[in-house]
């Protein structure tokens, strides 16, 4: 079997130029990045379509070390609705460095599903994440000079709350010490890195509708208080203008191609178990100005990624989705039913059906927001008629019809069934209903997304989290959005704990403010925002030769 990035390095690929002509922007709309690679530009001049496209938006089951494939699925269903006749184009996130040289994976699809160039996009593609990086660490070089320059804002040290970050799996990071070596080296205080995509302005990125809104945005960044417990913004440090001039070309949508040569575009990365994890508001909504079908993505399961983009983005893009996707596969299922990994191969409708009950809260959750749903059956080779069968009698009794595909196989001819039944629930009526109102208290949200979306019981908040909401309330930010940074593995904050357990609350231990980005992060169980190398990370199977062709990389 060809790895993916074999497939990938023998594929024709496209010149850009001819990659945008067919999405329907001019030579003068994009800046090539090269033979194959884009930036879209921003120009408020540029003509688009007012009249936005069908959106469908492919969510899926809690991953399993089994794999669900939801980015396969995404890429072959766009190419499936091509081979249809319809104008098609998706909308991505880009991968981080850090899965690629850890242990998730990259974040272009899979097999003849792709998204090309692919060994570019997982790795420095554009520039946007060094970017991002830069203009993070530049703000927090800034705080850190401020107080080293006699702290006029009179930031107290110890209330400061904008770490580093760096956009790799390094847990020796997670807690420093800086400033040490006296009085010119800085003021010694305790500090921390994250990863690139749990910086605030990712999410900003991803979020802002123009250079503007971005730099509007920045400059609302609560970076730490003062003695008094007084915010300190990046207003008040003087930088916003700076940070934004280092984004300006990262806030371009990238333009790139699918090995089917349907039009892709690749932008912003925040992780959905830390961040809202969705690609940016101008991506999706350029997509749907140039397409009839625009092809999306939440990241990881429907309970995180899904959620986010229903409550969080919607709001923001001002366009629902026309169908929600759920991709589900037998052995993912099976394993959420108590399976080994290395038992999978083999039929077991008694673990399949106890799995089956992680695919139902799901189904429960999405069908909820009131837009049609449908369940991809990612089918491997070893998984049985009867267990094919079982998935979509068990879809059924939730109203959401379940349609096999072998995407990876065969690119989009192996999703034609399902690009049909999408197309038809696409143009049903939809009732989009959101989660929670913008009014309701912090806490009526946590609660809503936990019993909801997560089938749990309700939120505890630790005595830290309690006192945050009370601050925030004086401050005006209790009525913001929520995201909930949770285990990707479980709809409680344990990851053990698979299937679709009930008898849970989720514990917020603390919340962090993100004005800039418009909502409050709530950071549950032990989640953290700078992950870890597993004990052989991908990086070590990595490899380069002399012609420059690379190995290893999925």
């Amino acid at each position: 079997m060809q790895t993916d990035i074999a497939i990938a390095q023998s594929a024709e690929i496209l010149p850009i130029t001819q990659i945008a002509e067919k999405a329907g922007l001019k030579p003068n709309e994009i800046l090539p990045y090269g033979y194959d690679k884009a930036k879209i530009k921003l120009d408020p001049t540029i003509s688009r379509k007012k009249d936005l496209g069908k959106l469908i938006l492919v969510t899926s089951i809690n991953p399993t070390p089994a794999g669900e494939g939801k980015s396969t699925v995404t890429v072959g269903l766009a190419d499936a609705l091509a081979l249809a006749g319809k104008k098609t184009m998706i909308a991505l996130r880009e991968p981080s460095l850090g899965p690629v040289m850890g242990m998730k994976g990259g974040a272009t699809g899979g097999g003849m599903s792709q998204v090309i160039p692919m060994a570019d996009i997982n790795l420095h593609f554009t520039g946007d994440f060094h970017a991002l990086t830069a203009a993070h660490d530049t703000l927090a070089a800034v705080v850190d000079n401020s107080l080293q320059q006699g702290n006029p804002l009179n930031i107290d040290p110890r209330r400061i709350i904008w770490k580093r970050v760096l956009d790799i799996n390094d847990r020796a990071l997670r807690h420093i010490t800086i400033g040490m070596g006296g009085p010119t080296s800085g003021v010694p205080r305790e500090d921390g890195f994250d990863i690139t995509v749990a910086s605030e302005l990712m999410a900003i990125l991803t979020l802002s509708t123009d250079l503007m809104d971005l730099k509007a945005r920045v400059a609302r960044i609560v970076v730490g208080y003062t003695y008094e417990k007084v915010p300190v913004t990046v207003a008040d440090l003087g930088v916003s203008g700076a940070l934004a001039v280092l984004l300006k070309d990262a806030i371009m949508p990238n333009l790139v191609q699918t090995l089917a040569h349907t039009p892709a575009i690749v932008h912003g990365g925040p992780f959905a178990n830390i961040a809202q994890g969705t690609n940016s508001i101008l991506a999706t909504k350029t997509a749907l100005q140039l397409a009839d079908y625009t092809v999306t993505e939440g990241g990881f399961g429907a309970d995180l990624g899904g959620e986010k983009f229903l409550d969080v983005k919607v709001p923001i893009l001002g366009k629902t989705p026309d169908t929600i996707v759920v991709v589900a596969t037998v052995r993912a299922l099976k394993h959420h039913g108590g399976v080994a990994l290395a038992d999978l191969n083999n039929e077991n409708l008694t673990a399949l059906a106890a799995g089956l009950e992680n695919l139902g809260q799901h189904l429960k959750a999405m069908g909820r927001y009131g837009v049609p749903v449908v369940v991809a059956i990612n089918r491997f080779s070893a998984d049985t008629d009867s267990e094919i069968q079982a998935i979509k009698d068990y879809a059924q009794a939730f109203g959401a019809a379940a349609y096999t595909t072998t995407v990876w196989a065969e690119g989009g001819a192996g999703a034609q069934d399902l690009a049909a039944a999408v197309i038809e629930a696409a143009d049903q009526e939809a009732d989009y209903t959101p989660l929670y109102q913008p009014e309701d208290e912090a806490i009526d949200k946590l609660n809503a997304i936990v019993t909801t979306i997560y089938g749990g019981l309700g939120v505890e908040l630790s005595a830290t989290a309690q006192k945050q909401l009370m601050a925030f309330k004086a401050q005006g930010w209790d009525k913001l959005p929520i995201i909930m940074a949770k285990t990707q593995y479980s709809f409680s904050d344990d990851p053990k704990r698979l299937g679709a357990p009930k008898d849970f609350v989720i514990h917020v231990r603390e919340f962090v403010p993100k004005l800039g980005a418009g909502f409050l992060v709530a950071m549950t169980g032990s989640i953290l925002t700078m992950p870890g190398l597993p004990k052989h990370p991908a990086a070590l199977d990595i490899d380069i030769d002399e012609t420059g062709k690379i190995t290893g990389l999925f």
